[in-house]
């Protein structure tokens, strides 16, 4: 009876042994794949990150605080680089975010605005052009002063996105579904009505047509946003966790930011429940020609209609575009 009592009891302990064995294995493994997939992101932010010349707006008295959950503005543009130029802005997105109102609000620029390009570094640049043409005369930090100076607001970060590149990105989250409302032929590619499953090429020319697009440049604002949010959407999913070494490369081969590896890891800690309520914001104007070149012309009631709504959800006091309509 104690004989058989104590084999019993042997096999737990052995049982119980070989099982913390198991747990242990699966812990260190999983441990070396963790930091190994932690490694490689590091890396890739490292190779992503592009500081720029300041380090806060001249729009704000103090750098904003993840600790103390700060609204928080990002410029992101997509880059068309082209051969004979350093490039023009095909897009131009401001994100706004605030954790404790629990809200996003992401404002499309026409690139064809018309407004002052601001280049803090060297006013001589300075003119009255195309907001997508601040990129080309002044890159990054010209595109991120114009912007300010066009809503006044500041701007914290930027994220910019080569537009050739993109389609990397959509084919390393394994491609994005959409409901096509207008059927288009752009750059070889032809997409006809309804829901459908697109690649990279066709991602990009979903994202980019908006000559066939009635509402133009808004139209194409509208699809530019559905894509970014199915990306990140594709990008949360378990699915693509086998496919991090790709999603990283098309990452850190076609994205640059001033954001480093631990703002990130604070944004997406303390900033989850603004993603909840995400406003989408459009800016309305009419086209006009000037000089024979045609422009996106806002109004200064609906930048200072634009620029209260924004100032708002960044915690910041009303201010009147009065105040810098001088440099117009």
């Amino acid at each position: 009876m104690n004989s058989s009592r104590s084999g019993k009891k042997g096999r737990k302990i052995r049982w119980l042994r070989l099982s913390l064995f198991t747990l242990l294995v699966v812990l260190i493994c999983g441990g070396f794949y963790f930091y190994n997939v932690y490694s490689n992101v590091a890396s890739a932010v490292t190779k992503m990150n592009k500081p720029i010349s300041r380090e806060v707006s001249e729009k704000r008295e103090e750098k904003v605080e993840f600790h103390r959950k700060d609204p928080i503005s990002i410029l992101m543009v997509g880059i068309d680089e082209r051969e004979e130029d350093s490039g023009r802005t095909d897009s131009m997105l401001v994100i706004t975010v605030n954790p404790e109102k629990k809200t996003t609000k992401i404002l499309s620029i026409p690139r064809d605005t018309r407004t002052q390009l601001i280049n803090n570094n060297n006013p001589k640049k300075n003119r009255t052009d195309k907001i997508n043409h601040a990129y080309a005369y002044g890159g990054i930090e010209m595109s991120i002063d114009s912007v300010e100076h066009f809503l006044n607001i500041p701007i914290d970060y930027y994220v910019e996105v080569n537009m050739e590149g993109f389609k990397d990105i959509v084919d390393a989250v394994g491609g994005i579904n959409v409901d096509n409302q207008i059927e288009f032929e752009l750059d070889g590619v032809t997409l006809k009505e309804g829901p459908q499953h697109l690649n990279g090429t066709k991602a990009l020319a979903y994202a980019r047509m908006r000559k066939q697009d009635p509402r133009g440049d808004l139209g194409r604002g509208e699809r530019q946003r559905e894509v970014i949010s199915k990306i990140i959407d594709k990008g949360k999913s378990l699915s693509t966790l086998t496919k991090y070494d790709d999603i990283l490369g098309a990452l850190e081969n076609n994205i640059k930011t001033n954001l480093t590896l631990n703002e990130m890891v604070g944004i997406q800690s303390s900033y989850k429940p603004a993603v909840e309520t995400v406003d989408k914001l459009e800016i309305e104007g009419e086209g006009q020609m000037i000089n024979r070149i045609w422009y996106f012309i806002v109004d200064d009631d609906t930048r200072q209609s634009l620029s209260d709504e924004l100032r708002s959800q960044l915690d910041l006091p009303q201010e009147s575009l009065a105040s810098i309509k001088s440099n117009d």
